[in-house]
């Protein structure tokens, strides 16, 4: 399976991953016409820079010929988001350096229409769109308000812009050409220290940050500064990177992507490798599979009313799946255990539906890998009506059938029959018609 491997010893940001795709082989003019094309001035300078001995891609974002981060080189770079217009915070580096003023300043919704507006390729905008979508949700829920209420100053600032834009366009030219299909990821040094923000003086990782890598695996080494900013976090998040470790790998390209600082005895890059990883341990039958996270809350204090609506509004909004079962809790307390199913660009919404719709506080979520049937629908005819036939097979070997729901109550109730007439009719009608085309 062809892979992109990153390894985050030094943390990530922006323009980290942005010179680890040049140096890797992404067509520097393929990123140049990217930056071009949002219109807000925006023009990369690269460059090969060393960082403690290793030779590394240097990409800086410049906004009508000028360092679009606003500070010297020898600075690291990072962004941060706002709920307000007056709400305020210091601008820092990977380590809390001098503060600058803000010069920008857009709502997600801004954002969403500039990259929609661009010519990167339809893969390119669903990534960066992802990214900032993410990163709306991390500082909305820092910050207790919703996603499109985000203001941002940084993070929607002409250099992070740009950064996000152009490694979605590298990634989705890897993607495409490369034929990548899978993202794997290290676990992330997201250094130490503090840093200053919004909320005060606060440790590394900043909140935002900390709310993008939850569930990832982290740890702090080097020297006391920040090194993953919410830029770098969300754009893992965005391209779905699995954090697995000893999985055999065979690299092919490798490419190392440079931050800004470059101090003594820690190599500031982030390695990015183009190869082959052996695949997932098979079961005896093989089968289609995909990774869900799974969302479980106990509730002792709802109607079943409520434990329904949360469940019908759940599937409504991208849940594959939700159940809930009896359960014993403390004190002899008769309780339901909720659970919903969900692929991972869902899990945040579907987090705050739980919160806002039942009386729990707390949620339980992990990943899990699931075997699933490749389904299809045939419509067959029968004497009420058109009735839909789910249809579940693997390798091309049909294993079940089953009457669609909805399809068979509506025949039921316009023809005054058992459901149970409607669902026999329409599995002989299929059968039928197996039989016809054998």
């Amino acid at each position: 399976m062809k892979t992109v491997k990153m390894e985050c010893f030094s943390g990530i940001s922006g323009d980290m991953l942005l010179g680890a795709l040049v140096d890797a082989g992404v067509p520097e003019d393929l990123l140049r016409a990217a930056a071009n094309s949002l219109g807000i001035g925006a023009e990369l300078s690269i460059r090969r820079v060393e960082r403690n001995g290793i030779r590394a891609t240097k990409v800086d974002v410049l906004e009508h010929g000028q360092d679009a981060e606003g500070h010297n080189q020898g600075h690291a770079q990072h962004d941060h988001a706002h709920d307000h217009d007056h709400h305020e915070h210091d601008h820092h580096e990977h380590g809390g350096g001098d503060a600058h003023e803000h010069r920008h300043g857009r709502k997600w919704p801004d954002i969403r229409e500039l990259i929609d507006r661009t010519a990167i390729p339809e893969g390119a905008k669903q990534i960066a769109q992802r990214a900032f979508a993410l990163l709306a949700e991390a500082e909305g829920k820092v910050h207790g308000i919703s996603p499109e209420q985000v203001h941002f100053h940084e993070v929607g600032a002409v250099d992070t812009i740009t950064d996000i834009v152009c490694a979605s366009t590298g990634a989705a030219w890897l993607i495409e050409e490369h034929g990548v299909a899978e993202w794997r990821c290290s676990a992330v040094n997201v250094g130490s220290g503090f840093v200053n923000c919004a909320h005060g003086r606060m440790p590394v990782p900043a909140p935002a940050t900390a709310e993008l890598l939850r569930g990832a695996p982290t740890y702090a080494a080097g020297p006391a500064v920040e090194l993953t900013t919410p830029t770098g976090a969300a754009l893992l998040r965005a391209l779905e990177c699995r954090f697995e470790e000893g999985r055999p790998f065979v690299a092919e390209k490798i490419g190392y992507g440079a931050g800004s600082r470059d101090p003594e005895g820690f190599a500031n890059v982030l390695r990015l490798s183009i190869g082959v990883a052996a695949p997932v341990q098979e079961t005896k039958r093989s089968f289609p599979a995909d990774r869900v996270v799974v969302l479980e809350c106990a509730l002792d204090d709802a109607t079943p009313q409520i434990v329904a609506h949360a469940m019908e509004l759940a599937l409504e909004n991208g849940a594959l799946d939700a159940m809930a079962a009896p359960v014993t809790m403390k004190k002899g307390r008769l309780g339901t255990l909720l659970t919903v199913l969900c692929h991972g660009e869902h899990e945040a919404d579907l987090a705050r539906l739980l919160f806002r719709e039942t009386t729990t506080l707390g949620i339980r979520r992990h990943e899990e890998e699931r075997s699933i049937l490749e389904r299809e629908f045939a419509v067959v005819e029968t004497a009420y009506g058109k009735i839909r036939v789910k249809v579940a097979s693997a390798g091309g070997e049909m294993l079940n059938a089953m009457p669609e729901y909805e399809d068979c109550r509506r025949a039921a109730r316009e023809h005054g029959i058992p459901l149970r007439a409607a669902m026999e009719a329409a599995l002989a009608a299929y059968s039928e018609m197996q039989k016809a085309k054998a």
